[in-house]
């Protein structure tokens, strides 16, 4: 029997569908009912997408009253953040690089 591979933010965020739920209810929860009604796909397909956001830690859900309210988690888009400023460190360098290089040809034609 294979082990289940953990969920993280990286896989709460790789699909479109889970990021707009975020978006939905990233300031005010939602019922899954007013979620699913954002979307032209079926509700179990919402269930779904909302069950892999909460085993990713990005959604919690809450009873109230006969409603299921989803409510954003967002701290772990920190990790994201932080990998993703890696690379943007990455290639500012090699742009500035990218600049001084043109600079420098351009100031090579211009003494001609």
């Amino acid at each position: 029997m294979a082990a289940e591979a953990r969920r993280d933010v990286f896989q709460a965020i790789s699909d479109p569908t889970r990021r707009e739920i975020l978006g939905l209810i990233a300031f005010e929860p939602k019922s899954l009912n007013t979620i699913a009604e954002n979307f032209d796909i079926s509700r179990p397909a919402i269930s779904n997408h909302i069950k892999i956001l909460t085993e990713c830690g990005m959604v919690v859900i809450k009873q109230r009253g006969r409603e299921r309210y989803c409510e954003a988690k967002l701290d772990g888009l920190g990790e994201v953040s932080t990998w993703i400023d890696q690379y943007r460190q990455f290639w500012m360098e090699r742009l500035d690089s990218l600049d001084q290089y043109i600079k420098n040809v351009q100031n090579k034609n211009h003494k001609k």
